[in-house]
């Protein structure tokens, strides 16, 4: 990795702010590779080098990865100026520059939703190409059946837009899973509209192969397993 001002370092881990990463460097407590920094200016790499801060080691993270139980009302958006967004959910323990959701769900819509400062990752999961499913739980106004089922097995089109085809699978009289790879705005309400049904609650359960940590309330969140991370991507289909 290349080298980095230490006061930028500090920022980016949530560490200390710039102006704050002076003072302590004046009071003498900031280290690297057990010698005193004497300039906010100096740079290190962050990933090799043994960085202390009032005694304590640094552990640096090159990126963040949160999974967050998303409640309804709450924008899947970096900012916004009217309404509340998971980013400001987060806890300050975990809130760093560039950190936004990879994907969106509907304002009302809950469930796992990724919070990352990793644009590349981002861009896999969210590519049709990658084939990353998302599994939903959707409750409906009606009560459904398996000739919903099969047309969204066959791909739906509705208009210009077009579906590729969804397993489906009925849990309950107007519950059902719905399963997908694409992330077109209002899918899965849209699919069940094309059939004659409203969706009134919607839940994402799961991507790739990460569930949802059911021990998450609403509006809770925590990073990823490496384990996680890498399953993430994973091209798991079905039920």
């Amino acid at each position: 990795m290349s080298l980095q001002r230490i006061d930028k370092i500090l920022s980016s881990q949530n560490i200390s702010s710039r102006s704050n990463t002076k003072i302590l460097i004046k009071r003498r407590l900031i280290r690297v590779n057990n010698k005193l920094v004497k300039k906010p200016e100096e740079k290190f790499d962050p990933e090799t080098d043994i960085i202390e801060v009032e005694g304590r080691q640094l552990r640096f993270k090159k990126n963040l990865y949160i999974m967050m139980n998303k409640p309804s009302g709450i924008l899947s958006a970096s900012r916004d100026t009217r309404s509340e967004t998971v980013i400001d959910l987060l806890p300050g323990s975990m809130r760093r520059e560039g950190l936004f959701p990879a994907g969106r769900l509907d304002k009302d819509t809950e469930g796992f939703i990724l919070i990352t400062d990793d644009g590349e990752l981002a861009h896999k999961m969210l590519s049709p190409k990658s084939h990353v499913y998302k599994l939903y739980k959707a409750q409906c106004d009606r009560k459904l059946t398996e000739d919903d089922v099969t047309a969204f097995g066959k791909g739906i089109q509705m208009g210009e837009i077009s579906f590729l085809p969804a397993e489906m699978k009925l849990i309950s009289d107007d519950t059902a899973l719905v399963e997908i790879c694409e992330g077109k705005f209002h899918q899965v309400k849209k699919m069940f509209q094309s059939v004659g049904a409203q969706v009134i609650k919607l839940k994402r359960l799961r991507i790739g192969e990460v569930f949802l940590d059911d021990s998450l309330a609403p509006g809770e969140c925590r990073e990823l397993s490496e384990k996680e991370l890498n399953d993430i991507l994973s091209r798991k289909h079905g039920f």
